[in-house]
């Protein structure tokens, strides 16, 4: 798996790319600003981005703008927003991107072994978002909330879902079985009206719709 590092800390981004190596993935590309970062994903297409959000020249938004950019032009390219810092407005519109997406705070990341496995799961289509950034997202609730209709249970579901857990981990978390779970994701994909397509990810677009409502 080709994997291209931004940041602008160089002993952040040699650390990352030698943890990444050691763990298998294949680090084809370095860069300390957004600029470098969008000619290495041209150039080499890889299969994650992994980005710091504050880069050079002005260390506000560089960084989450390249990523929107890539986004857009190579779409096959996972992204990883690896951040110092919550910047709930500037992420909301990448995490409506849908598969392929992360949002970690740097301090959060305290387990190599969770870390390199949550980089796999972004790297293969899944949506991984801070429990921070949701708490925060949480916070502040639209007037017109499209998650009325849902029980407390499913409130929970859908906030540990938003944070990239399985079924099986949600069950962990919540103390019940797999199957609940997918009751409970079955009656929140029922009441937000999210029917089955061939083009769309039902799972993401509930997530999606749970950022959405509570900013």
């Amino acid at each position: 798996m080709r994997v291209a590092l931004a940041d602008d800390d160089i002993l952040l981004r040699e650390g990352l790319a030698s943890l990444l190596t050691n763990a298998g993935f294949e680090v084809i590309g370095q860069a300390g600003d957004a600029e470098q970062l969008l000619t290495v994903v041209a150039n080499e297409r890889p299969d994650l981005a992994l980005v710091d959000i504050r880069m050079p020249p002005t260390h506000t938004a560089e960084g989450l703008d390249a990523a929107l950019r890539i986004r857009r032009e190579f779409p096959g390219t996972a992204i990883l927003v690896l951040s110092a810092h919550v910047d709930v407005d500037q992420a909301l519109e990448l995490l409506d991107g849908g598969k392929g997406i992360g949002y970690l705070l740097k301090s959060r990341v305290t387990d190599v072994s969770d870390f390199v496995e949550t980089v796999h799961r972004i790297a293969n289509g899944a949506s991984v978002i801070d429990p921070a950034l949701v708490r925060e997202l949480v916070a502040a609730r639209r007037r017109d909330d499209p998650l009325a209709a849902l029980s407390a249970r499913e409130r929970e579901v859908l906030t540990l879902m938003a944070e990239g857990l399985s079924n099986s981990g949600i069950g962990r978390r919540l103390w019940i079985s797999e199957g609940t779970v997918e009751k409970h994701v079955r009656s929140i994909l029922t009441k937000l009206d999210l029917t089955e397509t061939p083009d769309d990810h039902r799972r993401v677009r509930a997530v999606i719709i749970f950022l959405d409502a509570t900013t």
